[in-house]
Formats: structure tokens, sequence, C-alpha cells
């Protein structure tokens, strides 16, 4: 375990310098930024900050000086926002993390039990109602699923404000606090849930189509386990054995925030803040952000190995 987890730390250094080598040249390389597209500005003002922040040094120097300070823990200043762009993620990422965290726990919950119960009724007419929801699902673009559930639970029915985190001007706190964000989060979380739980509950639908064919599925039977101990203790702990895989790419979904959710529903969270920043050009923030979720990636992979192998002591890590 050790010799793997060496070589694995060597390999995840050399994925992320050359993921931050792409990232740096890649925005570096795009014409304009945020100085250059500022039309409030006069030519000697710009010349001045471009000096300023180091805008005009060699690329590699650039590349050089923003790594060095990455590895103190300093991702760069926002010139839009004018905070240090760890400071911005600390504001906004752990709403992105509130909306995710709710979002992801729903879509396995429903995704195991459905794709259960799917698999075991196959061809039924429950299946066949899954199957068509799950591909109704798939097919919907997410900003259309947002807008009409807005159309007919907030401005028909009234049932859940339709965006922010609070009510413009609310000074609640404690439980009331709570109480406004769930309200507010719901409608989100609910288009969020929709949109991940068709393609989760296909996985698992045909995982455990595949186990439940197996030997000791029928020997579990022959014993006289009820049914439902043979689906969800046994046929079920050998399914979720793929699905561990998933969980890696779980982690950087936790913290990125949802790029188009975010927007629709005015949620300050990261995605939004990720969305502006690409049409004001602030290159260090949108730098600092994908070299963030680089980083969570290759930790997400590295951590899904570790737990398969938790999982299933039959896989060796070499």
């Amino acid at each position: 375990m050790s010799t793997y987890l060496s070589k694995r730390l060597i390999y995840m250094f050399v994925i992320l310098f050359a993921a931050s080598l792409l990232i740096f040249c890649l925005y570096a390389l795009t014409p304009g930024d945020f100085i250059s597209g500022n039309i409030k500005l006069s030519p000697e003002r710009k010349a001045e900050l471009r000096d300023i922040y180091g805008l005009n040094k060699p690329l590699l120097e650039r590349y050089g000086i923003w790594m060095s300070n990455a590895f103190r823990g300093d991702f760069g200043f926002s010139l839009a926002q004018q905070k240090p762009v760890l400071q911005l993620f600390n504001e906004y990422i752990w709403n992105s993390f509130l909306l995710a965290v709710v979002s992801t726990f729903l879509t396995w919950v429903i995704a195991v039990i459905v794709g259960v119960i799917s698999a075991y009724k196959q061809y039924s007419w429950f299946d066949t109602l899954v199957m068509v929801a799950i591909f109704a699902a798939m097919s919907i673009p997410s900003f259309f699923i947002g807008l009409f559930l807005i159309k007919i639970l907030a401005v028909d029915l009234k049932w859940l404000p339709p965006g922010g985190m609070l009510t413009t001007g609310s000074n609640a706190t404690g439980i009331a606090y709570l109480k406004e964000v769930i309200h507010h989060m719901t409608l989100p979380v609910i288009v969020m849930t929709l949109l991940g739980v068709g393609s989760l509950t296909r996985y698992f639908r045909s995982n455990m189509i595949d186990v439940i064919k197996q030997d000791y599925i029928r020997t579990a039977r022959a014993k006289g386990l009820t049914e439902r101990k043979v689906l969800f203790t046994h046929a079920l702990r050998n399914a979720l054995l793929p699905a561990i895989t998933l969980v890696g790419f779980e982690l950087p979904a936790l913290f990125g925030g949802s790029l188009i959710i975010e927007k629709i529903f005015n949620w300050p969270g990261i995605g939004q803040l990720y969305m502006q920043s690409f049409g004001l050009r602030d290159y260090p923030l949108l730098m600092g952000f994908t070299m963030f979720i680089a980083i969570l990636t290759v930790l997400g992979t590295l951590i899904s190995d570790i737990l398969y192998h938790v999982a299933d002591p039959r896989v060796r890590l070499q």
C-alpha cells in the first residue's frame, strides 16, 4: 500500500504540474484581459496597472511567480473583485457545496432504491416507466427544467421562491435564517436531483441485473432467505462496487458548483462567480478556480482507487 501511494503521489504531482502549465498558458495566451477590456481606464492607467500586476513580464517568468505563490496557498488576486482568489472561494464555495451535497445525497438514495427495484422487476410496467423517465431526464436541458419549475412552482403556485439564497432585505438569524435558506434552496436542489438521478439509476439498474443472475444469488434464495435480504444485503453490496469509481468524480462536483443552475436561480455560489469572471476576463480567478478543480479531480481519483481496494480485497494496488 505504501509503495502504491508513493507512486501515485509522484504521478499526481506530475499531472498537476502539466495541468498547471496548460491552464496558465491557456488563459495567459488568450487575447485581452480585464485591464485592456476596461473602457473607463486611460491608456496610461492601463499600462500602469499591467506593470503593477506583472502582466508585461515574459510568460515563463509569470508562470514561475504564479506557481511559487500557489505552493504557498496564494492563487492570485482577482482584478474584478479586488480580493484574493482564496478569499472569494471561501465566500462563495460553501454555498455551492450546500446545494451539491444535498442534491448528491438525494440523487444517490433515489438512484439506488429505484435502480434495485427496477432491476428486480425487469420489463415490468414499473421498469418501463422508470426507463422512460430516465431518458426524459437525460434528454431535457437543465435550463428548460429549471425555468419550467420556476414557472409552475414559483410563479403560478407560489409555493417556492424563484431564486436567491435569502429574501431581499432579510435580516433573519438562527433558526429563521436556516428555514429561509432551506426554502430558497429547495427548487435548485429538485432540479439538480432530477438531472443527476437519471443516469445514476440506469447505472445501478444495469449493475443489479448482472448481479442477480449470479450463482451466489440463486444459492442465497435456495437457503430460504427473504427476497429483501437477498437484494439489499447480498446483491446490492456487489452491485455498488463499480459505483465506487464514481465517488471520486463527486469530489470536484461538490465544490465546483453548477454553472447553469446557479445562474438560473441566482444562487450566490462559485459557479455563478465563475460565469461572471468569464465575462469580465478576470483570468487570475479563472486560473485559480480551474487549478483548484484539477487538484480535487486528481485527489478524487486516488480516493476512489483506495476505497475500491478497501471494499473489494481481491483488488490489488500495484
